[in-house]
Protein backbone atom coordinates (compact mmCIF):
# COMPACT_ATOMS: atom_id res chain seq x y z
CA UNK A 1 0.00 0.00 0.00
CA UNK A 2 2.48 2.42 1.08
CA UNK A 3 4.72 1.58 -1.85
CA UNK A 4 1.65 1.90 -4.36
CA UNK A 5 0.96 5.40 -2.98
CA UNK A 6 4.77 6.58 -3.11
CA UNK A 7 4.29 5.38 -6.48
CA UNK A 8 1.50 7.43 -7.58
CA UNK A 9 2.63 10.62 -5.60
CA UNK A 10 5.66 10.16 -7.45
CA UNK A 11 4.03 9.97 -10.63
CA UNK A 12 1.95 12.89 -10.07
CA UNK A 13 5.50 15.34 -9.71
CA UNK A 14 6.84 13.61 -12.37
CA UNK A 15 9.65 11.31 -10.25
CA UNK A 16 10.56 8.30 -10.53
CA UNK A 17 9.40 5.79 -7.95
CA UNK A 18 12.87 4.58 -6.98
CA UNK A 19 13.67 8.11 -5.92
CA UNK A 20 10.62 8.48 -3.81
CA UNK A 21 10.17 4.83 -2.54
CA UNK A 22 14.75 4.49 -1.53
CA UNK A 23 14.96 1.53 -4.36
CA UNK A 24 18.14 2.22 -5.82
CA UNK A 25 20.25 -0.83 -5.37
CA UNK A 26 23.26 -0.79 -2.89
CA UNK A 27 26.08 -2.90 -4.21
CA UNK A 28 26.50 -6.57 -3.06
CA UNK A 29 28.13 -6.58 0.07
CA UNK A 30 29.22 -2.51 0.07
CA UNK A 31 30.65 -1.69 3.34
CA UNK A 32 31.13 2.34 5.02
CA UNK A 33 33.22 2.79 7.88
CA UNK A 34 35.85 5.19 9.34
CA UNK A 35 39.44 5.50 8.45
CA UNK A 36 40.66 6.74 11.46
CA UNK A 37 38.25 6.70 14.54
CA UNK A 38 37.80 3.84 16.59
CA UNK A 39 34.70 2.61 18.71
CA UNK A 40 35.58 3.97 22.40
CA UNK A 41 38.26 6.32 21.41
CA UNK A 42 39.03 9.10 23.72
CA UNK A 43 40.06 12.34 21.57
CA UNK A 44 40.60 15.92 21.43
CA UNK A 45 38.05 18.23 18.89
CA UNK A 46 38.12 19.58 16.13
CA UNK A 47 38.66 15.86 15.17
CA UNK A 48 39.32 15.26 11.85
CA UNK A 49 37.22 12.00 10.45
CA UNK A 50 37.88 10.07 7.20
CA UNK A 51 35.08 8.20 5.40
CA UNK A 52 36.01 5.06 3.19
CA UNK A 53 33.77 2.62 0.89
CA UNK A 54 34.01 -0.77 -0.52
CA UNK A 55 31.98 -2.10 -3.18
CA UNK A 56 30.84 0.81 -4.32
CA UNK A 57 31.89 4.25 -5.67
CA UNK A 58 31.53 7.98 -4.52
CA UNK A 59 29.65 10.02 -6.44
CA UNK A 60 28.48 13.67 -6.27
CA UNK A 61 24.67 14.01 -4.95
CA UNK A 62 22.12 14.19 -8.77
CA UNK A 63 24.82 12.00 -10.12
CA UNK A 64 23.76 9.30 -12.13
CA UNK A 65 26.48 7.18 -11.79
CA UNK A 66 25.53 3.73 -11.07
CA UNK A 67 26.44 1.45 -8.13
CA UNK A 68 27.59 4.75 -6.37
CA UNK A 69 26.93 7.13 -3.30
CA UNK A 70 27.69 9.97 -1.16
CA UNK A 71 28.36 10.00 2.39
CA UNK A 72 26.06 11.13 5.61
CA UNK A 73 27.25 11.82 8.68
CA UNK A 74 24.60 11.09 11.66
CA UNK A 75 25.96 12.95 14.97
CA UNK A 76 24.27 11.96 17.93
CA UNK A 77 21.07 9.97 17.24
CA UNK A 78 20.29 7.03 17.15
CA UNK A 79 21.37 4.11 14.34
CA UNK A 80 19.66 3.97 10.80
CA UNK A 81 16.49 1.84 10.85
CA UNK A 82 12.97 1.06 11.04
CA UNK A 83 11.22 1.11 14.49
CA UNK A 84 8.84 2.80 16.27
CA UNK A 85 10.43 5.74 16.64
CA UNK A 86 12.07 5.56 13.24
CA UNK A 87 9.46 4.60 11.27
CA UNK A 88 10.22 4.84 7.52
CA UNK A 89 13.22 6.40 7.74
CA UNK A 90 14.69 4.45 4.86
CA UNK A 91 12.28 5.43 2.28
CA UNK A 92 12.42 9.06 2.01
CA UNK A 93 15.43 11.86 2.24
CA UNK A 94 17.55 12.10 4.89
CA UNK A 95 17.44 15.69 6.78
CA UNK A 96 20.09 18.05 6.80
CA UNK A 97 20.77 19.19 10.34
CA UNK A 98 22.88 19.54 13.02
CA UNK A 99 22.42 15.67 13.56
CA UNK A 100 22.64 14.67 9.75
CA UNK A 101 25.38 15.76 7.69
CA UNK A 102 25.57 15.71 4.21
CA UNK A 103 28.48 15.23 1.94
CA UNK A 104 27.07 15.68 -1.22
CA UNK A 105 30.10 17.21 -2.94
CA UNK A 106 31.71 13.42 -3.08
CA UNK A 107 33.68 14.68 0.11
CA UNK A 108 35.65 11.57 2.33
CA UNK A 109 36.59 13.67 5.13
CA UNK A 110 35.35 16.63 7.69
CA UNK A 111 37.04 18.45 10.40
CA UNK A 112 34.48 19.24 12.81
CA UNK A 113 34.24 20.62 16.45
CA UNK A 114 32.22 18.34 19.13
CA UNK A 115 31.76 18.96 22.20
CA UNK A 116 33.43 17.57 25.11
CA UNK A 117 31.98 14.52 26.26
CA UNK A 118 30.41 11.29 24.87
CA UNK A 119 29.49 11.31 20.85
CA UNK A 120 28.10 8.81 18.30
CA UNK A 121 28.82 8.65 14.68
CA UNK A 122 27.43 6.38 12.08
CA UNK A 123 28.46 6.85 8.56
CA UNK A 124 25.16 6.16 5.92
CA UNK A 125 25.58 6.56 1.99
CA UNK A 126 23.08 7.89 0.29
CA UNK A 127 21.74 7.91 -2.99
CA UNK A 128 21.86 10.84 -5.75
CA UNK A 129 18.53 11.89 -4.01
CA UNK A 130 20.26 11.58 -0.20
CA UNK A 131 17.86 8.47 0.13
CA UNK A 132 19.54 5.60 1.71
CA UNK A 133 20.16 2.64 -0.65
CA UNK A 134 18.09 -1.03 -0.97
CA UNK A 135 19.51 -2.45 1.44
CA UNK A 136 21.20 0.60 3.26
CA UNK A 137 24.88 0.65 3.36
CA UNK A 138 25.67 1.84 6.68
CA UNK A 139 28.88 1.98 9.34
CA UNK A 140 28.09 0.65 12.68
CA UNK A 141 27.91 3.34 15.46
CA UNK A 142 30.52 4.42 17.29
CA UNK A 143 31.01 6.52 20.04
CA UNK A 144 33.56 8.23 20.89
CA UNK A 145 34.59 10.56 23.90
CA UNK A 146 35.86 14.30 23.28
CA UNK A 147 38.26 15.74 26.40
Amino acid sequence: MKTHLLATIAAILGMTCAAVAGETPSGKGAKVYFVNLKDGATISSPVKIIFALKGMSVAPARSETKNAGHHHLFVDRKALGKGPEKADELDFSIPADKNHLHFGKGQTEKTLKLSPGKQTLQLVLGDKDHIPHNPPVASKVITITIK
